[in-house]
């Protein structure tokens, strides 16, 4: 995946200034992130949909869930499609029409992370072996481009998921009958992503816009709830050495507890107000 470039009054040098210092230029430490906020079901006709702010981040995700058949290695398993699109508003240099390099690249790592690390029970999206599964389709929608679009969307795709509901079906004969009774998605675990950005000899978390343009390498971890570590992607043609990467492992794992601990208060709080409302 290619940094897409922009002209911005800052330069390499004044960045590399802040980071030996350990700040940056906003006042952050190097491995903070900047505030997270979430909003469930934003979509009222999706089966499930969030949305996720990472400071000027906003990228949105809903879910569709349809019937369809199973993959032929994996009989008794739903299925899940990721697919990401980076609306023209975004940003200057998104572009309409196909998809680009940039949005194949982050739909791939996100459907890495969720099926690797487990996040729903796909046995339990099988309706008959081999015929007939819960399809999900989720659809990544960058609508404005801060930096960080990894971490921001895993987040927002797991929440998406947390909301999702799929009609009751029954099997009579071979015949599926779709109820209007919902249920939600049997989550077996919450991976969430870290990702982590080289500029320099300095490693750090949630690049803005203006830093993004200098990162030279950028490591992307998924973690579960157990802290290990289920998918990485590795982007950007510069370097880690070994010692940056067990940095990076490190900060993946307990970074990554931090934000699904984020996830987590914020959807129980959702919880609780829907059922006080």
């Amino acid at each position: 995946m290619s940094v897409m470039m922009v002209s911005l009054p800052i330069n390499k040098d004044l960045i590399l200034g802040s980071l030996s210092k350990g700040i940056r230029s906003d006042g952050r430490r190097l491995d903070e992130y900047r505030p997270i906020k979430f909003e469930f079901n934003v979509i009222s006709k999706a089966n499930g949909s969030a949305s996720v702010r990472i400071g000027d981040t906003y990228v949105l995700v809903g879910i569709k869930a349809e019937i369809g058949k199973p993959f032929p290695d994996t009989p008794n398993e739903g299925v899940l499609i990721v697919n990401s699109e980076f609306v023209p508003l975004a940003s200057p240099q998104f572009e309409a029409g196909p998809p680009d390099e940039n949005s194949i690249e982050l739909a791939r790592v996100i459907d890495r992370g969720l099926r690797h690390g487990g996040a729903v029970d796909f046995k339990d999206l099988c309706i008959i072996p081999n015929e007939k599964v819960w399809i999900l389709w989720v659809d990544i929608y960058v609508l404005d481009h801060g930096g960080d679009l990894f971490d921001a969307t895993a987040l927002a795709s797991l929440a998406a998921l947390m909301v999702t509901k799929i009609p009751v079906v029954t099997v009579e004969g071979s015949q599926v009958v779709v109820h209007d009774e919902r249920r939600s998605l049997k989550m077996a675990d919450y991976p969430v992503s870290v990702t982590i950005n080289k500029i320099g000899n300095y490693l750090l978390l949630d690049p803005t816009l203006e830093e993004l343009e200098f990162v030279e390498a950028r490591l992307t971890v998924f973690t579960n709830s157990k802290g290990e570590i289920c998918a990485v992607q590795k982007g950007l043609p510069g370097a880690f050495t070994y010692d940056e990467i067990l940095k990076s492992i490190e900060l993946a794992k307990s970074k990554g507890q931090e934000l699904r601990s984020i996830l987590l208060e914020s959807f129980n709080n959702w919880e609780k107000s829907m059922r006080g409302a």
